[in-house]
């Protein structure tokens, strides 16, 4: 008992804590174009925001694809089984300046310290195919992310994505306020794992979620702490990049190493054509 009031101590002070770095760094905010100010006013009222690279503009685009699409092809080549649970390849490319220069564009982490309230951590860049598949597992149950108070995941579609591909799929924030009635049911249901789409449909209709499906080149801005989402099931591939940011430093660092150690492989492919 004494252990969890500590505990609950610990939570008060750290939370206290958090909403007075917020309250101190106000002033130190990055000054936005009123372009990029939609962006932020946009993840603070709905947690996404989707764009594409195009309107986005950053100089480093054009070496971002090359690198991208010169990997893709060596990733997968079919590789998988009739299963219904056929897991990712995915591939830590931080190291790679052209992959790790687009996520730490100037503009991009201003835009970012401004939702997010803190100096910004950038960390790192992933690249993945996922394969067919039939049923829910992993991340393609519903789930929110834990790294932070506060997490951006940039995901780009390397290749048209329909509904075939497994979209990227979310609930609107407003159906998963602390002030929704529904709030504290659903996350009971997924607070020590992810949830399939019939037990969401209990909770949240189906008709409410949100599929983003769009061609090669869309951006989606996302908190994945605030937002329950997932990958969907899909009977064709597709070939995304991930990147994460946090405030420095996050709440919980040690979920965060998985983007520059070596849980995931690094391609020794990029490295020898100077990537």
């Amino acid at each position: 008992m004494l252990n969890t009031l500590q505990d609950k101590i610990s939570a008060i002070t750290s939370e206290f804590d958090y909403r007075i770095k917020l309250w101190q760094h106000t002033s130190k905010l990055p000054k936005l174009e009123s372009s990029d100010r939609q962006i932020v006013e946009t993840l603070k009222r709905e947690g996404i925001y989707i764009t594409t690279l195009a309107d986005l503009g950053f100089n480093s685009t054009p070496q971002l694809l090359d690198a991208a699409h010169t990997l893709i092809p060596k990733i997968g080549n079919g590789n998988y089984t009739a299963s219904s649970e056929n897991y990712p390849e995915i591939y830590t490319v931080t190291h790679l300046p052209n992959f790790y220069n687009w996520g730490s564009e100037a503009r991009l982490l201003n835009i970012l310290e401004n939702y997010i309230g803190l100096p910004v951590a950038y960390h790192g860049v992933q690249v993945r195919k996922d394969f067919l598949n039939t049923s829910q597992f992993s991340t393609m149950l519903w789930h929110r992310d834990s790294e932070d108070r506060r997490i951006i995941k940039i995901i780009i579609y390397l290749n048209d994505v329909t509904k075939e591909n497994g979209p990227f799929e979310y609930v609107p924030a407003s159906f998963t306020s602390i002030y929704n009635p529904n709030f504290y049911r659903l996350y009971y249901k997924i607070y020590n794992t992810g949830i399939d789409d019939e037990e969401l449909n209990e909770i949240v209709p189906k008709s409410a979620w949100k599929s983003c499906q769009g061609p090669a080149g869309t951006v989606i801005i996302a908190d994945t702490q605030r937002l329950l989402h997932h990958g969907t099931v899909r009977t064709q591939e597709r070939s995304t990049l991930f990147f994460v940011y946090t405030a420095n430093p996050p709440k919980r660092p040690g979920l965060c190493t998985q983007y520059w150690d070596d849980t995931y492989p690094k391609p020794e492919a990029l490295q020898e054509i100077g990537y």
